[in-house]
């Protein structure tokens, strides 16, 4: 069964149809005074939360995908405001007023609200001193077994808006506390923490979600109360995202102890069978399956629960050719990252769709294209923590070994690859390593908002690359140029002069103007190079 809690005026109404559990966002003006008084009440305060983590994914794959190498603006001399914005981004010289970077950060903020307000009324808060979350008395009727679960939930979705955050942005707002009434202004004196002092907390949650949540197998859960577990975190899903931030922070060791807990341990793993296996881990009829540790939840059918993304990344003009409703033509995949499959790659046909008519042939996110029947209302999930990154994940941990390489064979063979398997033979050197695991995981994650982050990191997990961030942001430019950026409507920048345009400071987003305009008590610094 599919449970949807819709939120109306704080009451729960409960819909039923088939297979998914997803939750509407919640009207923000509640008095928290009044409301958060028993577990069903937290729960549906909670449920708002995993529901804005739909907010927060509308503008992500612009942060990520646009920024990297797997995706381009599809229209080249497109002159319109928004086109042009999304170029810039394309292009790392994005305004500080730029749209689409205000509204991703303010749906940001305003989940990061909400989920404080569901730890605060559990009097669960952080203490900075010894970097651990930290209870106190609440007045919340609630068992201790319901009171694990909810606050590792909680936990779990807030250190993950500050990952994307600090990743994004460097140092961001720290803020783990809701602001109530007359406290909102005290905001106002907050400035922006340091990029430590977030992944501090970062960690902090994310240890109390692993210790904290449901940690019965993915069997156990999926069997014995799907209807009301899938969907949710639990302590595996923490772990997850916890060997990430490690990962991040270039401490490998504690990140490989974790994710070998996961591996042993916690029941998920690759899907392998079947006629199209990796296919199979998107299937619309095979949600939740034992590869999803976590994802961003939609439910078709005319409810406003639907995913945009048929239509957001169908190519534009494209009719009913490929989605009911046409495109917009957005998260055009790139030529290079065509190129970048081998031709066994099943993965290929499934993650790109190629759509031409004349002389126009786009390369669209296939992936994400499921049909709809009414516009931006589609049915798949999005996933954001997947086995195959764990098992690929411990790769990178543990670095240039036979057992790494026998990792990266795991998903190379689902992929249909078993046939030219990598050996120390063909990948006989670090650098090779490094080359051959940055290339798989672009593969494996392409047009999953991964491939972003990734680049970002390989400067200090796998230091032997052949090209950092930078270099490969501009080599990317450089093969794309003649059929893409080369075409920019007049004057044609050089690309000499785009390529100048990506530096080490503008791999980090700037902060949105407003926050520092409509601060009359404190200079709030710009990142350098804004």
């Amino acid at each position: 069964m599919k449970r949807i809690y819709i939120l109306i005026v704080g009451i729960s109404i409960l819909s039923i149809s088939c297979k998914k559990n997803i939750d509407l966002y919640p009207l923000n003006n509640v008095a928290v005074d009044n409301f958060y008084k028993n577990a069903a009440e937290v729960q549906t305060a909670l449920s708002g939360c995993y529901a804005g983590l739909r907010n927060t994914l509308i503008e992500e794959w612009q942060m990520t995908e646009l920024r990297s190498d797997n995706s381009i603006m599809g229209n080249a001399a497109s002159g319109s405001v928004p086109n042009r914005e999304k170029s810039d981004l394309d292009l790392f010289i994005p305004a500080t007023s730029l749209t689409a970077v205000y509204t991703y950060w303010s749906a940001n903020y305003t989940n990061i609200r909400n989920i404080n307000l569901v730890l605060n009324s559990l009097a669960l808060d952080y203490d900075s001193t010894s970097g651990k979350l930290v209870k106190s008395t609440s007045t919340v009727t609630i068992t201790d077994a319901e009171f694990k679960e909810l606050s590792a939930q909680a936990a779990f979705l807030r250190a993950y808006h500050y990952f994307n955050l600090v990743r994004l942005f460097g140092g961001v707002f720290l803020i783990h506390e809701p602001f109530i009434g007359s406290q909102a202004l005290d905001a106002i004196n907050i400035n922006r923490s340091s990029a430590s002092s977030v992944y501090k907390l970062i960690l902090a949650d994310l240890e109390y979600a692993a210790a904290n949540g449901v940690s019965s197998s993915y069997s156990t859960f999926a069997t014995s109360n799907a209807g009301n577990n899938l969907g949710k975190v639990n302590a595996w899903t923490a772990k997850a995202l916890l060997a990430k931030v490690l990962l991040t922070l270039n401490r490998k060791i504690e990140a490989s102890t974790v994710l070998t807990d996961i591996i042993t341990s916690s029941g998920y793993g690759l899907i392998t069978s079947g006629l199209t296996p990796y296919a199979d881990v998107f299937s619309v009829n095979n949600e939740m399956n034992r590869e999803i540790l976590f994802a961003v939840r939609y439910k078709a059918g005319g409810l406003g629960l639907g995913s945009p993304w048929p239509n957001t990344f169908a190519p534009e003009l494209s009719g009913t050719a490929v989605v009911n409703g046409d495109g917009d033509g957005f998260n055009t995949g790139t030529i290079e990252l065509e190129n970048s499959y081998a031709t066994a790659d099943n993965r290929k046909a499934f993650t790109l769709g190629i759509w031409s008519t004349g002389n126009n042939r786009r390369v669209y996110p296939k992936k994400h294209i499921t049909p709809v029947t009414l516009l931006d209302d589609g049915e798949s999930d999005w996933p954001v923590i997947r086995y195959a990154d764990v098992i690929l994940m411990q790769a990178e941990a543990k670095g240039y070994s036979p057992e790494s390489i026998a990792l990266i064979n795991q998903t190379r063979a689902r992929a249909g690859l078993s046939a030219a398997p990598l050996t120390l033979v063909n990948v006989p050197t670090p650098q090779r390593f490094a080359d051959s695991l940055a290339m798989e995981r672009r593969l494996e994650f392409a047009f999953e908002n991964v491939r972003w982050f990734d680049l970002l990191r390989y400067k200090t997990t796998l230091p032997e690359i052949t090209e950092d961030a930078v270099a490969r942001i501009k080599s990317h430019y450089a093969f794309m140029y003649p059929s893409h950026y080369g075409r920019y409507p007049t004057p044609v920048p050089s690309l000499a002069v785009i390529q100048g345009y990506v530096t080490n400071n503008k791999l980090l987003l700037p902060i949105p103007q407003r926050e520092i305009d409509n601060n009359s008590k404190i200079v709030i610094p710009q990142n350098p190079g804004y």
